[in-house]
């Protein structure tokens, strides 16, 4: 379980700081994409302090 939740974290992190580089072309869904990157980005956090916690105990 310890490393499917890396992989799904990792994927995330890398994932929001993709859309954070796509959000500053200046398209019509900058702001929505970089919006979807600190969520993506909040998300790679969250797996291992909090969901990870409850399910390893």
């Amino acid at each position: 379980m310890n490393i499917v939740a890396f992989v799904v974290g990792a994927v995330l992190f890398v994932g929001g700081i993709v859309l954070f580089g796509y959000s500053w072309d200046g398209t019509h869904f900058s702001q929505l994409m970089f919006a979807a990157g600190l969520a993506a980005i909040a998300a790679s956090i969250a797996v291992p302090f909090h969901i990870l916690k409850r399910v390893d105990s």
